[in-house]
């Protein structure tokens, strides 16, 4: 009798999206029918192509955006507790990216300007006074760069992960759109 070998274990990935436009997930989707071959090595956990609101524990942590609440604080810190690995993903994880343009300005003035008065209502975020990159916040242990990095720039990365390689973006690959 011929006992095949146990199929390799998939490397369990989650994604979440802070303070940003939500650019790198569309990016990561714009992989294609390459999402079938993905799917054969990896099972995602919390993300839009699952909808699981809540992220176990996993392998890989890709986080989109910058920090700019409190609330953004708390999901990237229970996200960088449950991830083996995180990778900031973007401008807006990296360096605070467009949202950081208001890092300037005061934020109570601008909530004046914006409400006619500073919203006092325990369901909306506190915001920080500046945005901030999510490693002033959590150790990251990869950067993919871009504004949003391109979908081959996602697919070397996932790749480079599930071989056990240290993911190094090539420089053909990054751009700012």
């Amino acid at each position: 009798m011929n006992a095949s070998a146990p199929a390799p274990r998939k490397l369990r990935v989650a994604t979440v999206s802070l303070g940003g436009c939500f650019g790198c997930h569309m990016s990561l989707l714009d992989i294609d029918e390459r999402l079938f071959e993905l799917i054969e090595k990896v099972e995602f956990d919390r993300s839009p192509l699952t909808d699981i609101k809540t992220v176990g524990e996993c392998d890989v942590g890709l986080i989109e955006g910058g920090l700019c609440n409190a609330e953004n604080v708390e999901v990237l810190r229970a996200f960088r507790a449950h991830c083996t690995v995180l990778v900031a993903v973007g401008a807006c994880a990296i360096t605070g990216g467009l949202p950081a343009l208001r890092n300037h300005l005061d934020v109570g003035g601008i909530l004046q300007s914006v409400y006619g008065e500073v919203p006092d209502d325990p369901e909306l975020p506190l915001p920080l006074n500046r945005v901030l990159p999510i490693h002033e916040v959590v150790h990251i242990d990869h950067a993919l760069p871009g504004c949003p990095p391109p979908a081959d720039a996602f697919w070397q990365l996932l790749q480079d992960l599930i071989a056990g390689r240290t993911p190094v973006p090539a420089p053909g690959l990054i751009r700012y759109d």
